[in-house]
This record gives C-alpha cells, structure tokens and sequence, in this order.
C-alpha cells in the first residue's frame, strides 16, 4: 500500500488536543483503528483520554501500561486501547489484537511501531512530538492508510483544522 500524503496539527495546550481528540472521534465507525506514537510524555495517553470523552466513554480511562487492553463499553461505540510497549511482537501476536481491529470497535493503540507486522493496512496513524519552547506544546503528525482515513485527513484541512 502506497502511503498517502501527511497532515500536521499543532497544539499549543490541552485544550488544542481534546479539539483534535474531538474533531477524530467524531468521524469513527465500527472497525476504526488508530496508532499513537511517540517519545514517553509527549501526551499519548491525554490524548486517549480526550478522544475516549469525545466517544461519550463515562469511566476513567488511564493508561493501560500493565494492562495491555482496556475495554470500555459506555461510549456510542466500544473503545479499545491497548498499549503495547512491554510487549515482544510474539506477545502481542498471541492476544489475537485482529478481533478488536476488525471488531465493532474503536481501537487505539499506543507504543504501534513495535508491532508494524500485526497492524490493520487500513489505519490512522498519529506520531507525536514536543514542541515550543517551554516543551508545553505538541506537533502531531497524521499519516492516513487507506481511503476513509484519508478522507478524513483531507476534509480536516480543507476545515483548516490539519496543516
């Protein structure tokens, strides 16, 4: 698969990454899957966080480090996130992840370049950075696979919300 164009949104609080959070979860169906990558602290998990409020998800959502999957079913649509940064590709191959990616579902997976092999083809693929001077800000680069993702990706910009 032909990788498609990249789009940029720069954050300058967590106000700007609930926004994007938002303006994400609010395109997703059933069989959504986006990836989120990036150095420790640079707002993996807040924005998990804002994209699962946005989905209508009531429980508290943190970061399932030592849980590998969280499943929650409060939202309009069941929300899976999984990080997988304590897993070996073997590991996460055995939790049969393809059921959640192709299921009913939203999956996000922090911590995805560790398991390239396993992920969907078709997918959202979000990699972020610090940025700003005080280290406060956040550059987020978004890098659609497949049609719809794309789609959504080209309507966010033409809505000047991506760069």
């Amino acid at each position: 698969m032909v990788a498609s164009a990249s789009y940029a949104y720069t954050s300058g609080s967590l106000k700007d990454t609930v926004q994007l959070a938002a303006k994400l979860a609010s395109r997703v169906v059933p069989g959504t899957v986006i990836t989120l990558d990036g150095d420790l602290g640079a707002g993996k998990t807040a924005f998990s966080q804002a994209f699962a409020k946005a989905l209508g998800v009531k429980d508290i959502v943190s970061s399932p480090t030592f849980t590998i999957i969280k499943e929650y079913e409060s939202g309009r649509l069941p929300f899976y996130h999984m990080d997988v940064y304590r897993l070996s590709m073997e590991e996460a191959d055995e939790l049969g992840l393809e059921e959640y990616f192709y299921g009913e579902g939203v999956s996000l997976v922090e911590w995805s370049s560790l398991i390239p092999d396993l992920l969907p083809q078709e997918r959202l693929s979000i990699h972020i950075e610090l940025s700003g001077e005080d280290g406060q800000g956040r550059l987020f680069r978004l890098q659609p696979h497949g049609e719809p993702y794309k789609q959504w990706c080209i309507q966010l910009k033409e809505n000047g919300d991506l760069q």
